[in-house]
Formats: C-alpha cells, structure tokens, sequence
C-alpha cells in the first residue's frame, strides 16, 4: 500500500507544475522577457507526477517540447528552470536551450527534444546503454500522440523490443497533436493497441487519474527492470492551454474543454486526499502558498543572475576541433 507521504509528494509535485507554468505562461505573455516558443502541460500534471513517482533517482527520463512537468516531476531545480526560460547562464543549459531543452543527467533527465518523436530513439539508446552496462536501471520515454505517427516511434520501439530493451514508452494522448485531433491521424481507439505490432504489453489508462498512471507505470518499470523488455502506456489526458502561448484554440469546440476542465486532475487528486484523511483544507492551502512562494524566489533568481559571456556560445557544442 502506498504510503501516505508518497501521496502528499505526488500531490505537490502535480501542484508546482501547475504552478510553474501558470507563471511561466503569465511572464511570457506579459514581461517579453522569456524568448523562443514556451509550450505548457497545463491539464496533463498527472501523467508527470504519476509516472514519474514509480521511478529511482537513477533511472532515465526522455521528454518533448512540453517538458517542463516532465523535469519537476523527476526532481528538477525550478530555479535553473526558470534561469534557462529567462536565457541566464544559471540555467540548466547555461542559457542556449530554453524551454524545450532542459536537462539534468544527475537526476537521469537526458533532455527534451524540440522534435516530436525525436526522444523514442534516444530512449531506445539509452536503454542499450543500460543493458551493456549491466545495471538495473530503466528508461521512461514521454512522447505525444502526434509523435506515435511518425517514423521514430515504429523505429525506437521495434529495437526496443527485439533487444528486450528496460524502456517504458509512455503516449501522453492529450488528443491534439498542434491543432489536430487524433480522430483525424490515426484510426484506431486507443494507440496502445499498436504494441501488438511490436509482441510487447500495451494499455490505456486515464492519464487524468494519477494513480492510475503510477500504478501502469509501476508494472511496466518491474518488468524492465527484471528483463521483460518495453511496454507500450498510452495516458488519455487533455491540455486545458494551447499548443503554445499565444495558441488562439480556435480549433477546439468550448464544450469540449469545459467537460474536461471539469476533470481537472489536481482537483480531483485534491478531493479524493481530504476525502481519505491524507490532506486537510488548510494543509493544502499551506503547500500551495509555499509553493507559490518558491515560484516566485526562482523568478527573482532567474532575473538576478547573468547573461551568458559571448564567449560561451562557442562552448558545448560540437566543432570537430580537439
């Protein structure tokens, strides 16, 4: 049985990455300080913290270009989070990646990708690492439902099951990929369906209910860690924001994002906790005014520290010199 502090964890990890992005979403839109595209899981914080919940600090996770939770679930430092969206040199990338590209390899966090689709292969990699180096860790793979259509997903999970490979491959459905609606892209009902295609388990959860998410996760991480090979987890889950800041939406009908504001998941995780006696009323006002709190000190962290020298853009890549 779950512990009760394991619950109040996971609560506050769903509760910060709300948080987080609502701020984030609100400099964006207004200070013009935060360059490049921002992309928010706002709506989708159960599939992080839920799925994120069932790892070790060792193991790996792989993102997308809507990555923020992803980091905060698995433990990141909103300080360099928000250093990096402002592009300061104490970011995570010392300013270069911004939103898309956060990472932190002590934590197990090899990166988000700009790409869609591009992290199932570098998961698939990772995974091959682990099994050449014979430790018991696993490979958390998020990717959108846009990304299950294009060539990397077929790629990424066949290597990975022909090689038996400590991968979880986790679809964050969240029914859109841009502006368009699943229906329109893959005819099926549920994605998971396609792990048949591969000879490894595939299930669909309600990747609004966060127990539901760390529990499918949960399963599929033991049997990677025990040498079952890759599982295929598809969250139906719903981003309650656009695609991007400054997304219009028009492309939604309002009811259908009413119904699904109406299945908000930290409210239901809220509910469901004072319900059972984990939380109080006041204890969840406390957590969410520290967390507040904390929001804003990596702002002010974010906005006090220094740009980047121009001598750093030369540093960290690439260039065939020694």
């Amino acid at each position: 049985m779950i512990q009760n502090e394991k619950l109040l964890e996971m609560y506050r990890k769903m509760l910060k990455i709300r948080r987080f992005e609502e701020k984030t979403a609100e400099l964006y839109m207004s200070s013009g300080e935060i360059g490049g595209l921002v992309h928010l899981s706002i709506g989708m914080e159960a599939t992080h913290a839920g799925a994120c919940a069932a790892l070790k600090k060792d193991d790996y996770i792989t993102g997308t270009h809507r990555s923020h939770g992803h980091v905060i679930a698995k433990g990141g430092d909103i300080n360099r989070m928000m250093a990096e969206l402002y592009g300061k040199s104490t970011g995570y990338n010392k300013g270069k990646g911004g939103s898309m590209h956060m990472t932190d390899f002590s934590l197990g966090i090899i990166g988000g990708n700009a790409i869609p689709g591009a992290g199932i292969t570098t998961a698939a990699g990772a995974g091959m690492s682990i099994k050449l180096r014979k430790t018991d860790q696993v490979v958390l793979c998020f990717f959108g439902d846009g990304a299950s259509n294009r060539g990397t997903f077929h790629e990424g999970i066949n290597l990975a099951s022909i090689w038996k490979l400590p991968v979880v491959f986790l679809c964050e459905n969240n029914m859109y990929g841009m502006s368009v609606p699943i229906a329109y892209s893959a005819n099926i009902k549920n994605l998971s369906d396609r792990a048949g295609g591969y000879g490894i388990p595939g299930i669909t959860v309600d990747g609004n209910e966060i127990m539901a998410v760390y529990e499918a996760v949960q399963e599929a991480v033991k049997r990677a860690r025990s040498g079952g090979g890759p599982s295929l987890i598809e969250c139906k889950t719903y981003r309650l924001c656009g695609d991007f800041e400054g997304d219009f939406r028009d492309y939604r009908p309002k009811e259908e994002l009413e119904a699904w504001k109406k299945r908000d998941p930290i409210y239901g995780f809220r509910k469901r906790l004072i319900e059972t006696g984990v939380l109080t009323e006041a204890e969840s006002e406390s957590i969410d005014n520290e967390i507040k709190k904390e929001i804003e000190d990596a702002v002010k962290f974010a906005m006090e520290s220094p740009e980047p020298m121009p001598e750093e853009a030369l540093k960290g890549i690439f260039t065939g010199d020694e």
